[in-house]
């Protein structure tokens, strides 16, 4: 696979690293951070100092709005184009319920690489979701045989001797570009971090299933996440070695998989997704390893980004080149896409998603049969994208009672903690056991989640059957 060539004009831009609006909150004083720097960036726009290459106006305005801006002056040049939809880019199949681990036939992806065993994973499309079950007793960190796969379109097996990593833009000083090799990445101090990847769309088919609503996109269960030993180094390390400028605002890191097209047709180009420089430099990985091992093509390799506690498609996977921009960035992955539409929200759509929220799951399969009289012990797994777990209680009444969870890991940010419970039924019958978690940011997964038309971060208690024998 031939070298990434550099850019010669700025390519159309991606998903930006905005302030998330999600109903379940996070930090007060991040949130306060980020929306300040989201309001600062439309101010930018606004006076000619933002680049939105591929990105229509509206889109703009849609987010001018989402950050509390005025758009007095600006209506006549919208004009009625300032709508409440997603934009021209049409929406996914509804979601449908999850079928459960005994309805499954083979899950067989075209696009990935690895084997994908009907005991571990659920085919979704371009997309391959882990049987949460076939996490049972696999320990803190996710095998790389069980991880979860999103593909946009499908896995590049790229030649890691032929890989180089170009950083440019006008955010560098002199407007350079520097080409990295993977050794010379290996020659950078090195970091180990352990850390969820989630996608923002996991959960998205209790929606339907539990709230009766209707929702676009992969209609995943809780499987759309993985915890893993990230090795690499510092995107802050790399950015200043590359001759960081005083003026750099946003970094946007874009992959080297195929051109995404939509369904009618329209080419958004790869996947890339902007970052606030503040965010970049704080806690951004290049990972080039994955629990001891190098990276797999499936899960980025050569080199991929990690953004901890952010959703999923802020870590971008077949890194190819990193954009340094003086310039506010903007792109349908942040105007059209991850963001909450829908009558609970701002019109034209809340501000560009961020963090991640809080969620549980059981390590059972969906109507899984148990003994009646007999000891049980109910495992499974909480997190986080706004601090630390600090407690998870499980209900096997169907919420009538609660009692608290053994927690068997240390919490840690931008991870998830191992827990179980006993549990003896004295009776056969159908039960519906249910698990919630409490941050340390102070939230407590609700009973339902706010509804948005693109089904993103569903939170709620999620009601898992099962049946007593």
């Amino acid at each position: 696979m031939p070298r990434r060539a550099v850019p010669t004009t700025s390519p159309t831009t991606s998903p930006t690293a905005s302030p998330t609006t999600s109903r379940s909150g996070a930090g007060a004083g991040a949130d306060a951070g980020e929306a300040a720097y989201d309001r600062r960036r439309l101010r930018q726009w606004l006076a000619g100092e933002a680049r939105a290459d591929g990105v229509d106006r509206r889109d703009l305005l849609r987010l001018l709005a989402a950050a509390g801006l005025s758009t007095a002056g600006l209506a006549a040049t919208a004009g009625p184009a300032l709508a409440s939809s997603a934009g021209g880019v049409p929406a996914a199949a509804p979601a449908v319920a999850p079928t459960g681990a005994s309805a499954q036939a083979a899950a067989v992806v075209p696009g990935i690489v690895k084997p994908l065993p009907d005991a571990w994973f659920t085919a979704r499309g371009t997309n391959a979701e882990t049987r949460f079950e076939a996490l049972a007793g696999t320990g803190h960190h996710t095998p790389v045989d069980r991880f979860f796969v999103r593909n946009h379109t499908s896995t590049p097996v790229l030649d890691a001797s032929d890989w180089s990593l170009t950083i440019w833009g006008d955010g560098l000083r002199g407007g350079r570009s520097v080409e990295l090799t993977l050794d010379d990445l290996k020659r950078l101090p090195a970091v180990t971090r352990s850390a969820v990847v989630e996608c923002a769309g996991n959960g998205r088919s209790f929606f339907t299933t539990q709230q009766g609503q209707t929702v676009s996109g992969t209609a995943w269960t809780l499987g759309a996440i993985g915890s893993a030993r990230w090795h690499g180094v510092r995107l802050g390390d790399v950015l200043r070695r590359a001759g960081l400028g005083r003026g750099a605002v946003d970094v946007m890191p874009r992959g080297l998989d195929a051109d995404y097209v939509t369904a009618d047709g329209t080419n958004l180009g790869r996947v890339r997704r902007p970052l606030p420089l503040s965010k970049a430099l704080d806690d951004v990985l290049l990972a080039y390893g994955m629990n001891g091992e190098p990276l797999p093509p499936d899960h980025g390799a050569p080199v991929r980004v990690l953004v901890p506690s952010w959703i999923g498609i802020a870590s971008v996977k077949w890194v190819g080149d990193i954009e340094v921009s003086a310039e506010p960035l903007f792109s349908p992955w942040n105007t059209d896409f991850y963001r909450l539409f829908g009558p609970a929200h701002p019109e034209g759509g809340g501000a560009p998603l961020t963090r991640q929220t809080l969620k549980s799951a059981f390590e059972l399969p969906w109507n899984a049969s148990l003994e009646a009289a007999a000891e049980h012990r109910l495992t499974g797994r909480s997190w986080s994208g706004a601090g630390t777990v600090a407690r998870v209680e499980v209900s096997t009444d169907g919420g009538g009672t609660w009692h608290r969870a053994r927690l068997h890991d240390t919490p840690r940010r931008a991870d998830w903690v191992r827990w179980s419970a006993p549990w003896r039924p004295a009776a056969p019958g159908a039960y519906t056991l249910l698990a919630r978690a409490t941050d340390t940011a102070g939230r407590v997964q609700p009973e339902t989640t706010v509804h948005n038309t693109q089904g993103y971060l569903f939170d709620a208690v999620v009601r898992h059957p099962v049946r007593v024998v």
